[in-house]
């Protein structure tokens, strides 16, 4: 027996301490701040501007507790699970101390509980109470749907009630509530938030985590096949578009071309537009200038492909880009390397920088090559996500707008309609409660006052 009170004590304790209110406030401070300090620590940021912003000491000290990645983090989903548990025990202690309103199915009205009740009309008729019976049940069975009769010494009572149902508005916010907590959980838990970089014509299926090391390889690679992007006049970006398509074992699924804010969806996973940047160029369109006719010949060369030129003047290869290439000990900036063949001389090495389109007329050659246009490649940089949780916080708000309106604008009512023979006449009182909207309740009975007088005349 000392076991088993002891068990029952503590299981008592436990309750009593997620039932608290002052929990609940607790726990709301301490995520609010949190999400404050959320908010001035930019989350998911390069570990290198972290260690630069706070220094050695803070950056590991943050780094421990989490604070570059919160939301994700094991203590702010202990804080989650603590609000959600204290929530459900508090709605189901408060559910239990209601249980004799919401779940009888035959309520019992007493009469003298209306008859001391403020909120009342009063109107007399000339009928007796026989003859007014019908009359007054029918009226509270149709705007009512739940009601009794019940006989008093001079006439009868009938009273009405609808909307006990309405009681449970507020614990359907509770549960929405409930429900967004699990959703943020379901995210937090099972969900991701990654980036990758596609050069187009190019293909990825592995996914790199934001503030980690740490991987993952989609069920399924993503193609980009052509990178846009359009500027102001003042150089700034004005909009940049990748065309993706998705391929699911080598077979194409879905194409789509995404902005930023214009994500591609499928199975659960968000593509956004985040970032762009250049790559060398594989390719470029080049000038080949005759000596001897002094015609230019536009052709497009790429590298490892040959270029047949014309006049003899013999064939083309580029062989490379370099993003700083060497001439006689200088650094000449960003060029194409490739390689002249005529006839069966040797290949001779050609460099093109791009910032001098006139630089091969130094080597005297029959033939001159100037890059005309570099053929810029770009790769798309994506924000990749993955929350499973989504649909389970739309559920959670569609519940909430509902629960809102239930407890804000429906109330449960109760009316009681009295008839009592006088020695002159017969007295109609009309008495009704409601658990909101008192005024809204005392202009109702007088309206049903004055609709039910002008029928029990005409009867």
């Amino acid at each position: 027996m000392p076991r088993q009170e002891t068990s029952v004590g503590f299981f008592s304790k436990i309750w009593d301490f997620f039932a608290s209110v002052r929990l609940t406030i607790v726990l709301l401070l301490t995520l609010a701040a949190t999400s404050i300090i959320g908010t001035l620590i930019p989350q998911n940021e390069d570990p290198a501007a972290y260690f630069k912003a706070f220094g050695q000491f803070f950056y590991r000290l943050f780094n421990i507790l989490g604070l570059y990645d919160m939301y994700h983090s094991w203590w702010f989903q202990t804080l989650l699970i603590l609000l959600t548990t204290n929530i459900i025990i508090c709605s189901l202690d408060r559910l239990s101390a209601n249980r004799r309103i919401l779940f009888i199915r035959h309520p019992s009205f007493r009469l003298s509980r209306f008859r001391s009740i403020k909120n009342k009309a009063e109107f007399t008729v000339d009928e007796d109470p026989e003859q007014l019976q019908a009359t007054c049940s029918n009226f509270v069975s149709r705007r009512f749907g739940h009601h009794m009769l019940e006989k008093t010494g001079n006439g009868f009572a009938v009273f009405g009630e609808k909307g006990r149902w309405t009681r449970f508005g507020v614990y359907a916010v509770h549960l929405s509530v409930v429900i967004l907590l699990i959703g943020g959980l379901v995210g937090s838990i099972f969900g991701f938030d990654g980036f990758v970089n596609i050069a187009e014509g190019e293909s990825a299926r592995v996914i790199h985590l934001r503030n980690t090391h740490k991987t993952v390889t989609l069920d399924f690679a993503i193609r980009c096949d052509d990178f846009n992007v359009s500027f102001y006049e003042t150089g700034a970006p004005k909009e940049y578009r990748s065309s993706l398509t998705i391929l699911e074992k080598g077979r194409e699924v879905i194409k789509k071309d995404i902005i930023v804010n214009d994500p591609l969806r499928y199975r659960g996973i968000s593509l956004y537009q985040s970032s762009y940047g250049k790559i060398a160029p594989d390719g470029a369109i080049l000038g080949f200038t005759s000596r001897k006719t002094g015609m230019i010949y536009r052709r497009k060369a790429v590298i490892g492909q040959t270029v047949v030129l014309p006049e003899k003047l013999g064939t083309f290869v580029l062989k490379e880009f370099r993003h700083a290439a060497d001439f006689k000990g200088h650094n000449i900036g960003e060029a194409f390397v490739g390689a002249l063949t005529r006839d069966k001389d040797p290949a001779m090495q050609i460099v093109l920088p791009l910032r001098f389109p006139s630089f091969d007329k130094m080597r005297r050659g029959e033939v001159f090559i100037a890059v005309i246009d570099p053929l810029a490649r770009y790769y798309t940089g994506l924000q990749v996500n993955k929350d499973p949780g989504v649909g389970i916080v739309y559920a959670g708000f569609i519940l909430m707008i509902v629960g809102c309106y239930v407890t804000f604008f429906m109330s449960h009512q109760q009316i009681c309609i009295e008839v009592d023979k006088g020695d002159k006449a017969t007295r109609v009182t009309v008495a009704g409660t409601a658990n909101k909207n008192k005024l809204g309740m005392q202009v109702r009975i007088a309206k049903i006052a004055q609709r039910l007088g002008s029928q029990a005349r005409q009867a």
